[in-house]
């Protein structure tokens, strides 16, 4: 403590905005297991067990509901998650300092937009008189309603994911990279290795065990796929691909004030992504010695 009492200190502010915005608000969790009424509280209002879990699992639409939220998640974490960090591998080669730096604000630039202005964008750019239609009109293609049409949707979901965070997710990978030891480039290039094999061999392998802390945080996160994200693209034709556990838990918590059946929802995402991380922790420690924990 004396001798690092000043980074203790620093890390005080941190540790009670966890405590008081993650720890204390765990004790809300008690609501899935009761009727819940804003009148009586938490501490008086009746116990009902596992009922909302159940009427979670017997709802109608829950097989579509939980098939969209795992397909697109599936389709996040495989094409979504691996581009930043081959970003990040070719901003490195670039060696104008200038030209780098240009770069890297082009690429962060979109993360500070809002979903709602990132949708806009793309239904202004698939709508009927929209730059997509104009292109594919040169060819002799007829107008397609990308937007309206369910089969479009999981892609356009990807593509304006990766527009809008695929830079920004490259600031903790050119940190990593930046903290290599040069003289390690310099004995590759003393043995003969040309740019591609310094990558393979000196870069991303020191680059690995960032991008697998990373992708188990991300495997935390597989159910959350972002409710601002899916809720801007959807419209009432889209619901078969894009309706979510997240949309889905605004509409019956919010819009119709189910509040315990939601916190059932969203404890049941929050028990799934936890099997994941421990189950995807334990298969790291095996295949590489490297873990959260």
């Amino acid at each position: 403590m004396r001798r690092f009492g000043a980074l203790y200190l620093m890390a005080i502010p941190g540790l009670v905005f966890i405590v008081i915005f993650k720890y204390i608000p765990l004790t809300g969790s008690l609501i899935a297991f009761q009727d819940y009424s804003v009148f009586k509280g938490i501490m008086d209002s009746p116990w009902a067990g596992f009922k909302h879990f159940e009427t979670l699992l017997h709802y109608p639409d829950f097989g579509r509901v939980f098939s969209n939220t795992l397909i697109l998640g599936f389709l996040k974490l495989v094409f979504v998650f691996p581009v930043p960090v081959l970003l990040s591998l070719m901003i490195n080669e670039v060696k104008n300092a200038l030209v780098k730096k240009g770069i890297q604000t082009a690429l962060y630039i979109p993360h500070f937009l809002s979903w709602v202005i990132v949708a806009g964008i793309a239904f202004d750019l698939f709508a009927v008189n929209g730059l997509f239609n104009v292109v594919i009109g040169w060819f002799g293609y007829d107008p397609v309603l990308v937007m309206q049409e369910s089969s479009f949707f999981r892609v356009v979901y990807v593509l304006t994911g990766l527009w809008r965070d695929a830079g920004w997710g490259t600031v903790v990978y050119m940190a990593a990279i930046s903290s290599i030891d040069p003289q390690l480039y310099e004995s590759a290039m003393m043995d003969g290795a040309s740019r591609i094999k310094q990558i393979r061999y000196v870069t991303f392998p020191l680059l690995l065990p960032t991008v697998l802390v990373l992708f188990l945080l991300e495997i935390g996160n597989f159910m959350e796929l972002g409710f601002d994200h899916v809720y801007n693209l959807l419209t009432p034709m889209t619901y078969s691909a894009g309706d979510i556990l997240d949309t889905y838990v605004f509409r019956t918590g919010i819009q119709q004030a189910q509040y315990s059946f939601a916190t059932a929802v969203g404890l049941f995402q929050s028990v799934i992504g936890f099997v994941l991380v421990f189950t995807f922790n334990r298969l790291s420690r095996k295949v590489s010695d490297g873990g959260l924990w």
